[in-house]
């Protein structure tokens, strides 16, 4: 046989695989994540209805592995290939666990392919899984449905991480059991083996505890904001019964994922308060919180408390059979035990002087229980601000990767989960559709590009690196649609990092082996973002305003595939003309563009974006920027529980001040503001300092627009609705003084602090 290396590692997978690899050649299978070592030989096997999947061994999980591969193949390519058990035989797809597998490390395994047939071998359960998982994307190179013919080829593969992880949170926006487990589906599809779940925090509790029915009656429901209004439902929330755990553990199981689940203390803890406030520090009742952020709200540090947590993790690790059990230990803001005298008591008993010190010492005991049960603690990287931290604790970096750094260092086993890379509720593209979410963007590369072991660790150091997590925080992603659009394709990149070894230049073939990854998203209705590759239809504006003519530029984030657009206002196809250079159109025109892979199939959905006077003067507010002072900017959506994705507002909740950027006025003669009222629905907790308050005239506020800049002259000033009373969208409009040549705006919200937030939605100039 002809055989042509297309990865190579450095030494025998038996040995463990130390990672020289190159990209894949064009013409090598288009498998994601890139497998550590593989070889395409001459020949090819051909699988259609009659090729049976044969079990060559009687371990329970390689019959829930060949049922898993059986239905997903029936599902993605219309194959309903036979299950059958026995001796391995010629013209069939063997799986077999072997203790002889040519890969000795754990989730390794050996996949073989010839014209008599394919072979796939493990040692362990997860091995033979995740070469079940390889196998079925080899069966779907395309979008097309029956046989297909799988190139004869050896891979020799194993993980480069042993954490590869998603979070989800399920606090601040609740997800059905049957879209977690779909989730779940996708993170084996992609050799994902950690689902960290965080299910208690201010604003709910979900995890049902049979000792502490108040935690799911009270304190698992909210009121939001403008409830019973705008869509927004009379309270919010929900919670999984401890059968439904037991049944998304066992899914996860199956398909090789462990959950660790997330109880978070002792900050995060204003849900827990309010069902029992008597393991707060105050004693009294708060509401569940419908404020996002940092809430002040902290367990108490009494016997008592302590009694509680301890209930509360027998029940968990029941649930839960992960070594790991994470306890948050995140923005714990210490004014409350600042506060209490009981709590200032309780330290100077201590002899500690500091409140960090004090959660150190609530960490370490809880940490000590949970190794009492045969757990192992993992929190977030605040928990190495304290003095004390148990040996074995797990510290997960999430500010940054100092954290990371520093308990590497030592001695401590890290995952990597900074913000803002790996922070899956950034925004992936700045295009007028993106969803709701946080800026700046995080775009697919910045994922794929993530350095997951800091330089400055030794080999030693660099072993305490577990693997690499993405997190998927919910405040602005109230449905699937919008956690689905957030965490694929991202998950692909995410997927690449933690499993292949580090590969030299793998950017480029990495977006080669994306269409027909696409193409299993849409088989299985992923409503996967498209940002990547959407493409933007830029033109000078000024330019066009003064001469009734347009240089159209046509790009995307990536640059990848081929962009096609048109001019008639018809939907782009392959055959419609092929963007190169920038090309001129006279106002007024249409322009619509798209992208394409090279097999012809659509990277994302056309973009249009028409010119003409009236367009070129107006703007949405999410392409107004910030005014100079603060660059914190979010994308949110009317209500705070949307079931939609659109419209979406461009907001900084510490300044309602932005930017029209220069534009020529002439024959500019009024403004049309499109405007909303947003709840504010924000814990700034010591930062609300910097929300920047300004005086207003009239009872309610008032948008004023200034020229040039925010300190420039008062050219319209456009009082307010009523808040109580009025829409939560509105119009304003006001004349605008004669203005000639080329000027900024500057439109500022002067409103109450105290009150609602308010939003542009658009800004139209007109004559």
């Amino acid at each position: 046989m002809t055989r042509r290396l297309i990865l190579l590692g450095c030494a025998s997978l038996a040995l463990g695989l130390a990672g020289l690899v190159r990209a894949a050649e064009p013409s090598a299978p288009a498998l994601l994540p890139l497998p550590a070592q593989l070889h395409v030989d001459a020949g090819r096997f051909t699988v259609d209805a009659h090729t049976p999947i044969v079990l060559a061994d009687d371990a329970a999980s390689t019959r829930r592995t060949g049922a898993w591969l059986t239905d997903l193949v029936a599902r993605t390519r219309g194959l309903r290939l036979p299950l059958k058990h026995g001796a391995a035989a010629a013209g069939a797809i063997v799986l077999q666990r072997d203790p002889a597998a040519p890969v000795a490390n754990r989730e390794g395994y050996a996949l073989d392919v010839t014209p008599q047939g394919i072979r796939i071998t493990a040692r362990d359960d997860a091995g033979l899984f995740y070469g079940a998982v390889t196998l079925w994307q080899l069966l779907t190179p395309d979008a097309k449905q029956g046989a297909v013919e799988v190139p004869a080829l050896s891979i020799r593969d194993q993980p480069r991480f042993d954490w590869r992880g998603l979070m989800l949170d399920s606090v601040r926006h609740f997800q059905s059991v049957a879209e977690i487990e779909r989730l779940l589906e996708q993170m084996a599809q992609h050799k994902l083996n950690t689902f960290h779940w965080h299910l208690t925090d201010d604003q709910g509790w979900r995890i049902q505890i049979k000792r502490y029915p108040e935690l799911t009656r009270i304190g698992a429901w909210r009121t939001p904001p403008g409830a019973g209004r705008d869509g927004e439902p009379q309270r919010y929330g929900g919670f999984y019964t401890q059968a439904q755990i037991r049944r998304i553990v066992a899914y996860a199981a199956a398909r090789q994922i462990t959950v660790v689940p997330e109880i978070d203390m002792p900050g995060h803890a204003q849900a827990a308060v309010a069902a029992y406030p008597q393991f707060g520090v105050t004693g009294q009742r708060p509401p569940v919180s419908v404020d996002w952020g940092i809430n002040p709200y902290l367990y108490n540090v009494d016997d008592a408390t302590f009694e509680f947590i301890g209930n509360v993790l027998d029940e968990v690790m029941a649930l839960f059979p992960s070594t790991y059990i994470h306890v948050g230990g995140d923005e714990a803001i210490k004014d409350q035990w600042q506060a209490s005298p009981a709590v200032q008591a309780k330290m100077r008993a201590l002899g500690i002087t500091r409140e960090d010190a004090l959660q150190g010492w609530f960490i370490d005991r809880v940490g000590q229980y949970l190794d009492q049960h045969g757990c192992k603690l993992v929190g977030w990287d605040e928990i190495l601000d304290g003095d004390k931290l148990p040996a074995d604790a797990t510290v997960m970096s999430w500010r940054g990767t100092d954290g990371a750094i520093k308990a590497a260092m030592m001695g401590h086993d890290v995952v990597m989960a900074p913000a803002p890379q790996l922070y899956f509720d950034h925004v992936q593209g700045e295009l007028a559709d993106e969803y709701a979410g946080r800026l700046g963007v995080e775009s697919l590369q910045s994922v794929y590009a993530f350095p997951t072991v800091p330089a400055v660790l030794g080999a030693a150091q660099a072993r305490h690196v577990l693997g690499v997590q993405a997190n998927v925080w919910t405040e602005h992603m109230p449905t699937m649609a919008h956690v689905e659009h957030a965490v694929f394709p991202r998950l692909d990149a995410l997927s690449e990092v933690t499993w292949s070894p580090p590969v030299a230049n793998g950017w480029p073939g990495f977006l080669a082996r994306l269409p027909p990854q696409f193409a299993r998203y849409r088989a299985q209705h992923v409503a996967y973002a498209d940002s990547a590759f959407a493409v933007d239809i830029d033109v000078d504006r000024n330019v066009a305003l003064a001469t009734g003519n347009a240089t159209v530029t046509l790009a995307s984030q990536t640059g990848f595939g081929v962009i096609h657009y048109t001019l008639d206002g018809s939907t782009p196809t392959p055959g419609s003309p092929r963007y190169d250079t920038p090309f001129n159109v006279t106002l007024p025109a249409t322009v619509r563009a798209a992208s394409f892979a090279a097999d012809g199939s659509v990277l994302a959905a056309p973009r249009q974006r028409v010119l003409d006077r009236p367009s070129l003067l107006s703007l949405p507010g999410t392409a107004l920027a910030n005014c100079p002072g603060s660059n914190f900017r979010l994308r949110l959506q009317p209500t705070p529980d949307a079931q939609g994705t659109q419209p979406v507002y461009a907001v900084n909740v510490f300044d309602a001040c932005q930017l029209f950027p220069p534009t020529l006025l002439n024959g500019v003669g009024a403004i049309r503001v499109e405007a909303v009222r947003l709840p504010r629905n924000f814990a700034l907790a010591h930062e609300q300092k910097l929300v920047v308050a300004r005086p207003h005239a009239t009872p309610f506020g008032e948008l004023v627009v200034h020229a040039d800049t925010c300190a420039g002259a008062v050219l319209a000033s456009m009082p307010l609705p009523d808040p109580v009373h009025g829409p939560s969208r509105f119009e304003l409009q006001a004349q605008l003084p004669a203005q000639t040549g080329e000027r900024s705006l500057c439109l500022v919200y002067t409103v109450p602090i105290d009150g609602p937030l308010y939003a542009i939605g658009n800004v139209a100039l007109t004559p």
